[in-house]
């Protein structure tokens, strides 16, 4: 594992806070005079370590509210906070070096790179933060080690199982020790069994680098072992019981 001299800036300040927070987050979309709310209001804290699994029907919104989250896309109302910095006030650049830095991404598909080795796509954010090939291969290597793909560097994704695809997705989201990692249903394309291996090897990790997990998963079961699980529904997030 990588040591905290490897933590950037924003997501070391972040540390021993908040990591992440929505205010009356609003999402809605028009088509010509049509316009579609996705949701109104929206509220959210994220602390550091913290795990959240958010949970809901298909069209309720719960992707969408991950890409605001992660400054994928643009709210129409509200404002996000990574790692104490509004997103609405960073330029472009600057929300793409606070996503790099601050945050991971994990997705049902894995999205490596295929002309890339395992190796290569998980040291890919390090060297987009201007890290050192040296410096991006140590942490790569680590990392793809704790998730027993040490044997599997120089493979391509094509070479790999679903499985193994997914860990190498994994590693990568958190080659830069993030402050919290977003996940969309990151594994809900794999079987029972390769799924619950794959979300053991998140929540290790997470304990490990003390990482924030904001997972949207299907899996009610697999939801519960998180700190929180939050429903979104009719545009607002409502607390679970366990």
């Amino acid at each position: 594992m990588s040591d905290d001299r490897d933590r950037p800036p924003a997501a070391a300040q972040a540390r021993d806070g908040e990591v992440l927070r929505a205010e009356a987050l609003g999402k809605t979309y028009a088509e010509g005079k049509m316009k579609t709310p996705v949701f109104d209001g929206l509220d959210l804290q994220v602390a550091a370590g913290e795990t959240v699994a958010i949970v809901g029907a298909s069209g309720a919104g719960k992707s969408t509210l991950l890409h605001l989250l992660g400054g994928l896309d643009t709210p129409t109302a509200g404002e996000v906070y990574v790692a104490g910095q509004k997103m609405s006030a960073l330029s472009d650049a600057q929300r793409g070096r606070l996503r790099n830095g601050a945050l991971g991404f994990v997705y049902q598909f894995h999205h490596l790179l295929p002309e890339f080795t395992a190796l290569e796509n998980a040291m890919m954010p390090v060297l987009l933060a201007g890290g050192g090939v040296a410096e991006a291969t140590r942490r790569a290597t680590g990392l793809l080690e704790s998730v027993g793909l040490g044997h599997r560097l120089a493979h391509k994704p094509g070479e790999l199982s679903g499985g193994e695809r997914q860990r190498a997705a994994v590693a990568r989201a958190l080659v830069n020790r993030p402050a919290c990692v977003l996940g969309d249903e990151p594994t809900g394309n794999l079987d029972e069994k390769t799924a619950a291996h794959v979300f053991e090897l998140m929540l290790e990790l997470n304990r490990a680098q003390r990482t924030s997990l904001v997972l949207v998963t299907h899996d009610r079961r697999l939801a519960h072992r998180l700190d929180r699980v939050l429903e979104l529904h009719a545009g607002k997030l409502r607390q679970v019981a366990a």
